[in-house]
């Protein structure tokens, strides 16, 4: 669990969640992928669909902002305990985490054929750091730089467990993930295949406000 600085404001600390820890996010993300605004793949404004299957909490991004409500139907709370839990990430992450209050979690399952693009998480009106959580098959996760999605970047392989932050300087930069490696996941954690990527952003949004453009 020793950090690792990938660049700077960018931390890996692997192995961080427990055992328990990964069995409990994997019950609550099916709950999750199954509530009142259920997991879908994203829909591309010029058509395209993404290969990943998203749930929101909190606020649910569609491209390339942010709403509270789909079709009428508003997306699930985003709890407490969670909010927790990215302060902890930050704290063994070497970061402030004390006034961290994120109000968004996107979470992303990975089939063995998803992949996704080099971007940038700018739709929030905050630069609070992303907390991003890795449970289940393991994935070579691209960190590039702030200015384009090509190199310099850095290939980072996340196992089941991992811990992912960037904030600061890297607040912006693009990233993805180009590869999953099936199998490598370990069913203990009550994810039989695939990986889950939870991520934690806080909105700087509030309701009634436009969103960001």
């Amino acid at each position: 669990m020793m950090p690792l600085q990938i660049a700077p404001g960018a931390v890996h600390v692997p192995g961080w969640l427990s055992p328990d820890e990964q069995r409990h996010l994997v019950t609550e993300c099916r709950a999750w992928a199954s509530g009142p605004v259920p997991m879908r793949h994203t829909v591309l404004p010029r058509g395209g669909v993404m290969s990943v299957q998203t749930v929101c909490l909190g606020w649910h991004w569609r491209p390339y902002e942010y709403v509270r409500t789909v079709d009428g139907v508003r997306v699930a709370e985003f709890p407490g305990w969670l909010a927790e839990l990215g302060r902890r990430a930050l704290a063994a992450a070497g970061m402030p985490g004390d006034g961290y209050t994120p109000d968004i979690a996107l979470i992303n399952f990975y089939d063995e054929h998803a992949k996704m693009g080099m971007h940038q998480d700018k739709d929030e009106r905050s630069d609070d750091p992303v907390v991003s959580l890795s449970i289940g098959d393991g994935c070579v996760f691209r960190f590039g730089n702030t200015e384009t999605r090509g190199r310099p970047y850095t290939d980072v392989e996340l196992a089941s467990g991992d811990l992912f932050v960037f904030g600061g300087p890297s607040r912006y930069a693009y990233h993805g993930v180009p590869k999953v490696y099936p199998g490598t996941g370990d069913p203990a954690t009550g994810l039989a295949s695939g990986r889950l990527n939870i991520t934690m952003r806080v909105s700087g949004l509030r309701d009634g406000q436009p969103p960001p453009r």
